[in-house]
């Protein structure tokens, strides 16, 4: 029985089309709360580590542990914002394609009323997330619509939100469910459920958790080294909410040490826009100085850092967060 004060709040959820009724908007308060906790945090608490700790194996300069700087947090919240808006607005193209795979393609139709059938696409979704979040990691193109996610050198929950605009290859990968028969609204509460799952990794206040936990979960210490540019940890620890198809995959990496957070090449610069497309920039920079098609398709679907000279080996040494010069 919903409350009469909450009524015309929910008529007005259930009015709104599937993909807008996401759970993912809904947390944005808690996600907002939990931000000002953690900054008041780094305000309060000293970071006791050894002046050598606080340097990276490059040299560059490490942040105070957990510290939140006003420009960077700034530009990730506002990112988090405006993807709100540009992912509901892909979900609903794709929802008129789903709902017509499910209708006229999918030989059966998964109950929404039976618990199993939650778990079950909660963890299709979650498998599908690797291999989406992989791929975006090894394809270039992809990729530049995942790095501004890797572009801070703070890990914290701000940088949760700093969010890609474009989810495009998401709702691609996601096609198979619908014609299999799953419902759309299915595939997205558990695509929502997996972000708001995944906000609460973004932190260094969280030390490493119950062992059991730690071989099952994604947890903040796995995703501390995903979100690292030092050689070890790049291209690791993909997973949303279970760090067994890491494990499983082989892209497992556990945390040894405090890892430098960003691009290999750092972006410096909190301007959005620039933080959104300078990927798609040096993309197309590159496209048209090269000699062949071999080159431009290379540049294109080849892992970042890609050259023609390069050979897979090196170019996987290269890593994920390592885009082209901008």
């Amino acid at each position: 029985m919903i409350p009469a004060a909450l009524t015309p709040i929910s008529d007005a959820w259930h009015a709104l089309p599937e993909p807008l009724r996401d759970p993912v908007a809904l947390a944005i308060p808690f996600f907002l709360l939990a931000v000002i906790l953690e900054a008041g945090a780094a305000a309060l608490l000293d970071d006791d580590r050894p002046e050598a700790e606080r340097v990276a194996p490059d040299g560059r300069p490490l942040p105070l542990r957990g510290a939140y700087e006003r420009h960077d947090a700034m530009a990730s919240m506002l990112m988090g914002l405006i993807s709100v808006g540009t992912t509901s607005v892909l979900k609903l193209g794709a929802l008129a394609v789903y709902a017509l795979l499910f209708t006229y393609v999918a030989p059966w139709h998964l109950p929404t009323d039976a618990w199993w059938s939650w778990v079950l696409v909660v963890i299709v979704v979650d498998l599908l997330f690797y291999w989406t979040h992989r791929i975006a990691h090894r394809v270039r193109i992809v990729w530049a619509t995942h790095q501004a996610h890797h572009s801070s050198a703070y890990f914290t929950f701000a940088t949760a939100l700093r969010q890609k605009w474009n989810n495009s290859h998401d709702l691609i990968i996601w096609l198979p469910l619908p014609a299999l028969g799953v419902p759309p609204a299915m595939i997205f509460a558990a695509f929502s459920l997996n972000l708001v799952y995944q906000f609460f990794v973004h932190t260094e206040r969280v030390d490493r958790l119950w062992r059991a936990i730690e071989f099952v979960f994604n947890t903040p210490s796995h995703h501390r080294v995903h979100h690292g540019c030092d050689p070890e940890y790049l291209d690791r620890n993909y997973a949303g909410i279970l760090i067994v198809w890491d494990r499983m995959f082989g892209s497992f990496q556990a945390e040894i040490r405090r890892p430098t957070y960003g691009l290999t090449k750092p972006m410096l610069s909190t301007n959005i826009w620039e933080l959104q497309t300078h990927e798609y920039a040096a993309i197309a920079r590159d496209v048209r100085a090269a000699g062949t098609w071999r080159e431009r398709l290379g540049y294109v679907f080849g892992p970042p850092g890609w050259t023609p000279t390069a050979t897979g080996a090196a170019a996987s040494a290269t890593g994920a967060a390592a885009p082209a010069e901008a």
